[in-house]
């Protein structure tokens, strides 16, 4: 974890070869997948890619987090158990986790994170997470600048640092409770195979049954970004800035950690009482621009506190930007006027606009010409007659730009750890010594007898253009110098080959001076959790983290919704957004409103996408929605089979009135 001086950008990373990038393009810390457990049940990678991934972020003191979590079922804790110490072998700095049942079992001394899905939305949840030894936690990103702070307070910075969201796709649903995916469908958010019904178009209801909305994504939220809000984030107390993306591409990585790096450049900049996490800076080939890559625009959330327009309900899909304006339309072409006359396109560059409908369209290019100085003849990938509502005076926007994305397939970024160079005399002829800016030094020496340079004023130069050559290496010289009491002649090969050894005597060094983060101990006796009663909202799924929290002072412990035992009606979505708000019927908003105070009512509202019927309730008092709805038949045969066929043994029972009283 950070000190609490020093500020990472924590970058994601789908396979060890993004995660590389991300390093190279300036991430102080990457959290990855590895082969089972973690949230994005198709992003996971070998212990192998682990350690390779591990090496290379070391090299640069950056970090290496892996994410352990889902919740687990009796049956899956040996074998979590068994891959926590293979993960630590392989030299991951921390695990990610959700499941508290893994705090029951012999994990290795690696450092231990709260994953966003143990929902920590309060500082007595955060500071017991602390207390039960979690090193890094992850607030709510639904929290304002001063909850986050209020957390700040009660936390001791030396134990426990808060990470925070930054960019990326936002879910709807407090981290952790959402349940609609398993409800529908099996397929369980808690166990990383959410199938995101939250990105689906709904008919909202009210409550006599009149349409409110038609066809509208009101679960869909715009992209995060807090790009113009990280010195408050700062101030309120993170030191862990983190990109979602875990499922993302190599150009995504790539561009949002750059854009990040420079921000954060900046930042440490004007504030020396700051530092960054990990060594080296970097420099890059282009210009990051967060527009580039797919996003449903736009939002800081709640940061700042309730937005009106945080939600992408028109479509879930990447709009894009606009770029100019249809000017005609023929048989198998078009023509784009482009806003700006310096704008190129390009063969496959991606198009689309709203048609009539307020559908959103894509128009592929299959080839473009450039006709004059801002207009362009499109021949799109699909047939005109697809097109529809395509004509004169469309807005047209690019949500790809093959230009960009070829820049980010080539090499894009430098990242260099700065050292100082010394070469001077020894009792075996030269001795060159190199110190790097994390205070590591590492010498080695030249059997050479002295032979006076033909040209001394070049012999100098010469050799200090020879041991400057450091482009295969992490590392660039801020300064060479040559401290001899008498020029030499040295041969090009053999400076190179002190140079080298010298280099890799450093990479050694800095090998044997790496430090693994300590894994932070639990406070005894342990620490009361807050509340002295769980729900299924707690996601117990097995014996170990009954015990767990049962060791912690709870007297009630209700089982996880995925152990079926909730078959009624219930929240399946707790949200701070609100669909109410969103489409101007919140009671608040109308308070004093002359001819409607009194009128406007929380009362529930029904979403439907074909069969799929989920009701909206709102608690007004902390001002949050919940999707209330029951778990399908189907699902509770499918699971009651599972249990059957592979002898699945977790937490079942309810507790008996008698135990609660206990």
């Amino acid at each position: 974890m950070p000190q609490p001086h020093q500020i990472e950008l924590l970058a994601p990373a789908r396979e060890a070869d993004i995660g590389i990038q991300a390093i190279q393009h300036g991430a102080d810390a990457v959290y990855i997948g590895g082969p089972g457990f973690g949230a994005r049940a198709s992003a996971g990678n070998s212990v192998a890619d682990i350690a390779r991934l591990a090496a290379h972020a070391h090299r640069f003191d950056a970090r290496i987090f892996v994410t352990l979590n889902t919740i687990l079922r009796d049956d899956e804790l040996e074998p979590a158990r068994r891959l926590a110490w293979q993960l630590y072998e392989a030299g991951a700095d921390a695990l990610i986790v959700q499941d508290m049942g893994l705090l029951e079992l012999d994990l290795p001394p690696i450092q231990l994170h709260a994953s966003t899905q143990t929902d920590i939305r309060t500082p007595e949840k955060a500071r017991f997470m602390q207390d039960a030894g979690l090193s890094q936690i992850v607030p709510a990103r639904e929290l304002t600048l001063e909850q986050i702070a209020s957390i700040r307070d009660v936390l001791d910075p030396e134990r426990c640092t808060i990470e925070f969201f930054i960019h990326g796709a936002l879910c709807v649903a407090y981290s952790g409770q959402c349940y609609i995916s398993h409800a529908h469908t099996g397929r369980s958010a808690n166990r990383g195979d959410c199938s995101q019904a939250c990105r689906l178009p709904y008919q909202v209801l009210d409550a006599q049954g009149r349409f409110v909305a038609h066809d509208a994504h009101v679960l869909s939220m715009k992209d995060n970004n807090q790009s113009l809000n990280l010195r408050p984030l700062i101030d309120a107390g993170v030191r862990s800035f983190k990109i979602e993306g875990r499922y993302k591409d190599m150009g995504y990585v790539k561009n949002i950690t750059a854009h990040y790096r420079k921000l954060f450049d900046e930042i440490l900049e004007e504030r020396p009482e700051l530092a960054r996490a990990s060594s080296g800076r970097t420099s890059f080939s282009f210009a990051p621009d967060p527009l580039q890559n797919f996003n449903r625009e736009f939002t800081d959330y709640f940061v700042n506190g309730r937005q009106a327009d945080i939600g992408a309900f028109d479509t879930p899909k990447n709009p894009g930007q606009p770029i100019g304006f249809v000017t005609r339309v023929a048989a198998d072409h078009f023509e784009l006027r482009a806003d700006d006359p310096a704008l190129r396109l390009a063969n496959g560059d991606g198009l689309c606009y709203w048609d009539q409908q307020k559908a959103l369209v894509g128009a592929q290019t299959n080839r473009v010409e450039s006709l004059e100085e801002g207009l362009w003849r499109v021949f799109p990938k699909d047939p005109m007659s697809a097109l529809h509502d395509l004509r004169k005076d469309t807005v047209v926007h690019r949500n790809r730009s093959m230009d960009w994305i070829r820049t980010l397939e080539k090499k894009s970024s430098d990242r260099r750890i700065d050292l100082w160079l010394t070469l001077s005399e020894c009792e075996e002829g030269l001795k060159l010594t190199a110190t790097d800016e994390d205070g590591f030094t590492a010498e080695s020496r030249l059997t050479l007898q002295w032979t006076a340079p033909r040209d001394e004023e070049g012999a100098e130069s010469k050799l200090r253009e020879a041991l400057g050559r450091l482009g295969e290496t992490h590392f660039a010289a801020l300064e060479i110098k040559i401290d001899l009491p008498r020029t030499w002649f040295v041969p090009a090969s053999a400076a190179n080959s002190l140079r080298r050894d010298t280099i890799a005597a450093l990479e050694a060094a800095r090998a044997e001076g790496w430090q693994r983060l300590p894994r932070a101990k639990a406070v005894e006796p342990p620490a009361p959790y807050p509340d002295d009663t769980l729900s299924y909202l707690a996601n117990v799924f097995n014996h170990k983290a009954r015990d767990f929290y049962a060791r912690h002072g709870v007297k009630v412990i209700e089982a996880a919704y995925e152990s079926h035992e909730e078959e009624g009606e219930v929240s399946l979505m707790i949200t701070k957004h609100c669909v109410r708000y969103s489409l101007s019927l919140c009671p608040k908003q109308a308070k004093g409103v002359i001819g409607v105070k009194g009128t406007v009512k929380a009362e529930p509202l029904q979403l439907i996408n074909g069969k799929e019927k989920l009701t909206l309730r709102f608690d007004c008092k902390p001002c949050e929605m919940h999707v209330v709805g029951k778990i399908k038949r189907g699902v509770l045969q499918a699971g009651a089979k599972e249990a059957a066929e592979q002898a699945l043994v977790f937490y079942r029972t309810r507790p008996t009135a008698e135990s609660a009283r206990r």
